[in-house]
């Protein structure tokens, strides 16, 4: 498995876990705390994967950002959450950060 894929994998965990801490109601509701265990151990190992050939910190700037973009549309989609202009503009620049980093610099590794 590419170190690529497994940090894609990572970040949909993450966030699918993130979104079910929500949901969790301070680990009240069972099924939404079964999910954050399982979400956040998946995330982790398939983390542990990607830092094989990626740089930690290059890899975790891309967990982190991409992740900040699709839990915070996560949280408008599920839970009707809004955000503000400046809100959306430091997420554009999140996504230009990612890209930068994806794209253009060769510290990613492969």
């Amino acid at each position: 498995m590419s170190s690529q894929l497994a940090l894609i994998i990572a970040i949909l965990a993450e966030v699918a876990a993130t979104s079910a801490l929500k949901a969790s109601d301070g680990f009240k509701n069972v099924v939404p705390s079964i999910i954050v265990i399982v979400g956040y151990g998946t995330a982790f190992y398939f983390l542990s994967l990607a830092l094989r050939s990626i740089p930690m910190g290059v890899a975790y700037a891309i967990w982190s950002g991409v992740g900040i973009v699709l839990i915070s549309m996560a949280g408008w989609l599920v839970y009707g959450q809004k955000l503000d202009l400046p809100a959306i503009a430091g997420m554009g620049l999140i996504v230009a950060g990612v890209f930068v980093l994806n794209v253009l610099s060769k510290s990613t590794g492969s």
